[in-house]
């Protein structure tokens, strides 16, 4: 497949030292997604919220992506940087999300949701877009390998495996802690991990490309590249088959009588699986290729939600999960690489 690319050449950066601070910003940043994702739809019901109000939220919260995710990309191909601009928004996320501890009906809850994720949404793709300068395996690491003695390129599944180790910290912990019958909790724990966030971003590698001279429609030029049109449509519906599993897993399972120590154990599981895969990435790369990554994460994808929505018991559950490796894992790995080349 010819490369396609709307971003100018980076700057090469220290691989090693890269390696680690992406690790340690993946790692805080799914700390806070292992809380949010499993157990925030829990705080919104302890608030009065019902089930349609709660997929109101979780789908504005989604939408605002839309907007947010280009705008604030375009601001931060303008500029060339990325780091001042993550830290500058992980600021206003804690800065916004403070202001749930105020609100306890729908519209407030609703407005402020909006306000977060504007401003929290676009830092994990700005992440993402410094991984992919820094590999993986474009031609930023061959250009590292003949300028620096065969430097090691970036193994991105291996660096960001480490986010999903802190999520399976942060959602099991969670809910060990939340079995008291308290949810207060999830509050202050999600505001700390907004804390921690904060620090890493500043210890981010000021990676940085050229500012781009492409005019406001240039993304056009890509979506135009056939193949990268079907890559959208084939990554978005996979994605948004997890829809309903993010946002009712925990108050679904919960309502079946499992505890929020077991829920949280299931959301671990299959964190677990999606690390054994990505410690694998570049070599399922290489033998497979972005496309075959994409196309197993959504044969799997149509296995796990036919099964997990007929088929009842811990047992099912525990299989299923399992399959989180290619639904998102698989996918997830297809999408960068696919982007990067």
């Amino acid at each position: 497949m010819p490369p396609f690319r709307i971003m100018p050449d980076p700057v090469p950066p220290d691989n090693t030292r890269t390696a680690l601070r992406l690790a340690f910003f993946y790692g805080a940043i799914f700390a806070m997604i292992g809380i949010h994702v499993p157990f925030w739809p829990v705080w919104l019901a302890a608030k009065g919220l019902g089930p349609t109000e709660i997929g109101v939220v979780i789908a504005a919260s989604v939408g605002i992506k839309v907007i947010s995710n280009p705008l604030i990309a375009h601001i931060a191909d303008r500029r060339g940087q990325r780091r001042p601009i993550i830290v500058g928004l992980a600021v206003l996320a804690f800065a916004s999300f403070t202001l749930f501890a105020g609100t306890d009906h729908f519209w407030p809850i609703l407005l402020v949701s909006i306000l977060f994720f504007a401003v929290w949404s676009p830092i994990m793709p700005l992440g993402e877009s410094l991984a992919m300068l820094s590999g993986p395996g474009g031609k930023q690491g061959e250009r590292q390998e003949g300028e620096q003695g065969g430097a090691k390129e970036l193994d991105y599944g291996r660096v960001r495996l480490w986010g999903s180790l802190t999520f399976i910290a942060t959602a099991v912990g969670t809910g060990y802690f939340l079995t008291d019958g308290s949810t207060d909790i999830i509050f202050w724990v999600l505001l700390s991990s907004l804390a921690l966030v904060i620090v890493v971003t500043l210890a981010l590698p000021p990676t940085q490309a050229p500012a781009s001279t492409e005019t406001r429609f240039a993304a056009f030029t890509v979506i135009r590249v056939p193949q990268f049109g079907l890559f959208l449509i084939a990554t978005a519906l996979i994605q948004a088959s997890h829809s309903v599993y993010y946002g009712f897993g925990t108050l679904n399972w919960k309502a079946q009588g499992y505890s929020e120590t077991v829920i949280g154990f299931l959301w671990a599981e299959g964190v677990i699986a999606e690390i054994i895969l990505f410690a694998f990435g570049a070599h399922l790369v290489r033998r497979l290729g972005p496309a075959k990554l994409i196309l197993l994460g959504g044969v799997a994808g149509a296995v796990r939600w036919s099964v997990t929505g007929t088929a009842g018991g811990l047992g099912f559950l525990i299989i299923m999960q399992a399959l989180h490796a290619f639904t998102f894992a698989a996918t997830h790995l297809g999408a960068i690489y696919f982007i990067s080349r």
